[in-house]
């Protein structure tokens, strides 16, 4: 009697030579160095060159995005370089920026390093203020036609259900969990509700490490992303909340200076100040069902060994009870 075999997930066919492969195909003169960069969504490398310059190559996670839904990212991309917005987008070889190879889709993008922005300082603040502000005001002009909207049935609902159909949760905190998600889903929809924002395409994933910054004495020195892989329609304020941490006089000062930058490019329906906390909300679900959704990647033991466990979903029992009374806590007032 034959055991069964684990499946293979498929990125363990993405090898170097396939990658490097890929690259040559596209006319690119790689040289064989390679190294892995830090991405757990996708797979992402630094290539070199002949000429010892670098490229990165993105290889997209299968069955995540469709073309259509990428596509969308590089023209979005497109239109705020074209603004001057500081970004890297990907590049255009061979007449396009999307190939296949393999199975994969993949695109090339200039290679650009930078560090995490200061967020304890004020200017910093403003700046990234403003240069949010200016990816809004490019994203208000149309909306995606593709992409997911970021609301309580995309990232609540259908994460709460798949949890639940997939017996993702332990038995001893499956009651418990759903109890608890069911209020917060009701609470956070009431605020939906209560305080209606007018949605535009957003960066969707905008949180300090998802922002590089380089020094300001450089050219384009200051603030830049460098993909819009969770691109999706949204509420302004989704840009700006998972900015501020620490306690509320700590956050009201930090969202006060980002403003103050924001503001002198685009003016924020203050209105949306209330969908913080229940934006968060929806993050917490969506979240644990990212992750069970990734559970047989083999990346996954190094990054998220904690994930799964009884302790695991009593923590999130916590956190939700907990989300219920922030959100109905006077929101942050600037």
């Amino acid at each position: 009697m034959f055991e069964d075999r684990p499946t293979r997930h498929v990125y363990e066919s993405l090898t170097p030579d396939v990658v490097l492969d890929a690259l040559s195909d596209l006319g690119l003169a790689v040289d064989g160095r390679m190294t892995a960069l830090s991405s757990y969504e996708n797979r992402v490398y630094q290539v070199m060159l002949d000429d010892n310059t670098a490229l990165v190559a993105k290889f997209y996670r299968p069955e995540r995005w469709t073309d259509a839904q990428i596509l969308e990212e590089h023209s979005f991309a497109a239109e705020l370089m074209a603004d001057e917005v500081p970004l890297v987008g990907p590049l255009t070889l061979q007449g396009q920026t999307l190939h296949h190879a393999h199975g994969f889709a993949f695109s090339v993008s200039p290679r650009r390093g930078g560090r995490m922005p200061e967020l304890d300082d004020g200017e910093v603040l403003e700046w990234i203020g403003r240069f949010i502000a200016r990816m809004h005001n490019v994203g208000a002009r149309q909306a995606f036609a593709t992409r997911p909207t970021l609301d309580v049935s995309t990232f609540a609902l259908e994460s709460r259900d798949w949890l639940i159909a997939q017996h993702i949760i332990p038995l001893d905190q499956q009651t418990e969990w759903l109890t608890a998600c069911n209020q917060a889903i009701e609470v956070a929809t009431q605020k939906f509700i209560a305080h209606p924002a007018h949605h535009l395409r957003l960066h969707g994933d905008c949180h300090p490490g998802n922002i590089l910054w380089t020094p300001t004495d450089l050219p384009n020195g200051g603030p830049h992303f460098v993909d819009l892989d969770d691109a999706r329609m949204g509420p302004a304020i989704q840009d700006l909340w998972m900015l501020l941490s620490g306690e509320r006089a700590q956050r009201t000062q930090q969202l006060a200076m980002l403003l103050d930058g924001y503001e002198q490019m685009r003016e924020l329906n203050r209105s949306e100040l209330a969908l913080i906390e229940p934006l968060r909300t929806l993050r917490l679900i969506h979240y644990s069902a990212w992750l069970a959704r990734r559970k047989d990647d083999p990346a996954f033991a190094q990054h998220f060994a904690w994930f799964g466990s009884s302790d695991y979903w009593a923590g999130q029992i916590h956190v939700l009870v907990d989300q219920c009374e922030a959100m109905q806590e006077e929101p942050l007032y600037v």
